[in-house]
């Protein structure tokens, strides 16, 4: 072996160390870099620290002054005793979350729809009459006393009852009947009677069956009778 391939060849082995040395130099910075992090972040709270003992020094400090550790042991006294009514309310607020779970989709059906019928109400003035009635009833209290508003309170209930005698079927087909008349009659047609005219007249069925029901109605007329009414 020459001198040369010698040299190479121990130039090869150093170079061969070197690159070891350089493989451990990298392993050795890859385990320490975490401990220098930790070495910064616990310089960077040894800043931190002093300020903050500080700060909260100063708080314990203000609130001393308004507590005391009597109070501290009162108070977890109170609470134990109580501790199955914090339980119950606690057991209520699941029922209520659950009822609020299962009325929640009916809610969302629902307030739609009630909001639909009151703009319905709204558009058809059944508010505006409701209140016309009401500002109507404050006006009779203004202007009336409660003997007059019982009075009139009387008046009304025995005018319903009028009213419910007039939804009867049989007098409503009569009245109906009775308003057809003036409008079947020709008053052109119309000329003075005397009683030779009336019995002349009396010849036709209808005529004949008109004065019936004219005697009829005066017969029923003649039951009524006029009574005084009690002022009350």
């Amino acid at each position: 072996m020459t001198n040369e391939e010698v040299i190479m060849e121990r130039l090869a082995s150093i170079e061969e160390k070197l690159e070891g040395v350089s493989r451990m130099e990298e392993q050795v910075a890859a385990f320490t870099r975490p401990f220098e992090n930790l070495s910064d972040l616990g310089r960077d709270l040894s800043l931190l620290i002093d300020p903050a003992v500080k700060k909260l020094t100063e708080e314990m400090v203000e609130v001393e002054i308004g507590f005391q550790l009597e109070d501290f042991f009162a108070l977890i006294k109170r609470l134990l005793p109580s501790l199955k009514y914090l339980t119950w309310s606690l057991e209520q607020l699941e029922n209520l979350v659950d009822w609020w779970q299962d009325m929640e989709p009916v809610l969302k059906l629902a307030v739609p729809k009630v909001i639909d019928y009151l703009d319905n109400l709204e558009q058809k003035g059944i508010f505006r009459i409701n209140g016309a009635v009401i500002e109507m009833y404050g006006k009779i209290a203004e202007n009336y006393n409660p003997e007059d508003i019982a009075a009139m309170a009387d008046g009304f209930v025995r005018m319903h009852g009028i009213v419910k005698k007039l939804s009867n079927p049989e007098l409503i087909g009569f009245l109906e009947k009775v308003v057809d008349v003036p409008l079947a009659v020709n008053l052109e047609a119309a000329k003075p009677v005397g009683p030779f005219g009336l019995l002349w007249k009396m010849r036709n069925q209808e005529c004949r069956q008109g004065l019936g029901v004219m005697l009829e109605l005066t017969r029923a007329l003649g039951t009524v009778k006029t009574e005084p009414v009690s002022a009350t």
